[in-house]
């Protein structure tokens, strides 16, 4: 550990956290430079204690030790550690939320599809879901709710952008996901079925029937499946899903943001005892 004062927001050394964009971040044409940004205390501990590759971490200088005393590990590691002033640090987006604490990581690898569907009994399909707010609380839910794994669509928000896991508390790194098998959807539906999987759209239509059926809870295997937030779920996902389940709602409300609708079907399919 080296620790070196950052007097300038303009300091090429910390690019990664006030410059490049999450594409760079990405480094789609060499992966093994890709690096991800962690934002908040708690963030950063999280990810030391599951072991991520730390390359280097920026900190409010008022809040140096501290971050020592709750992370030691950080000690025995060869990165910098950059600390800068209040108005250093408040030219970075998100200051307010991260409380000046950032740390930049490697970026973890996906799973395979393969591992979560033969390892899990309840997983989260998700298609075109572009708000990365939206997919940090779907994680956030997942993680509290015992969803086993997530698979998403080509067509998705990168869980590991840098809101996504602020977002997500960090629980994009413990929950286990993959991209969909190819091709879409087609290339998915064949593997849950192969893996014994009913599957089970949130959608408004003719044949839904309420999430509390007493029939969805017994499946062995469920993958829910979510859509975007405009439009839902493709016709040609609801014309393969097993069954479609819906919300009973009341005041004229027909539905809710996936956020919102994908913690109630995790909690009543996932996590909710039974007698």
């Amino acid at each position: 550990m080296t620790i070196t004062r950052i007097d300038s927001l303009d300091d090429p050394r910390i690019d990664s956290y006030a410059r490049l964009t999450g594409r760079q971040l990405k480094s789609v044409i060499n992966p093994g430079d890709a690096s991800i940004i962690c934002e908040s205390l708690y963030v950063i501990q999280l990810a030391a204690r599951l072991g991520l590759a730390f390359r280097s971490v920026l900190v409010d200088e008022r809040h140096l030790q501290r971050l020592l005393d709750l992370i030691p590990s950080l000690e025995d590691l060869d990165i910098p550690i950059y600390v800068a002033s209040r108005e250093v640090m408040s030219g970075i987006v998100g200051f307010r939320v991260t409380r000046g604490y950032l740390a930049c990581v490697d970026r973890p690898r996906p799973a395979s599809a393969e591992d979560i569907l033969s390892s899990s009994s309840r997983i989260a399909v998700v298609e075109g879901l572009v708000d990365v707010s939206n997919m940090g609380a779907l994680f956030r839910s997942a993680a509290a709710l015992g969803v086993d794994g997530v698979l998403l669509a080509p067509t998705c928000a990168d869980p590991l952008s840098r809101r996504s896991i602020r977002v997500s508390m960090g629980t994009v790194f413990q929950v286990p996901w993959a991209p969909a098998p190819p091709p879409w959807a087609g290339g998915v539906f064949e593997a849950l079925r192969a893996h014994g999987f009913e599957s089970v759209a949130m959608a408004l239509d003719d044949r839904a029937v309420p999430l509390g059926d007493p029939s969805l809870a017994k499946a062995d295997k469920l993958a829910l499946f979510f859509g975007t937030e405009g439009t839902g779920l493709t016709e040609e996902v609801l014309a393969s899903v097993d069954r479609t389940v819906i919300i009973p709602m009341s005041h004229g409300v027909d539905s809710l943001n996936v956020a919102a609708s994908s913690a109630v079907a995790f909690w009543e399919l996932c996590a909710r005892p039974r007698a």
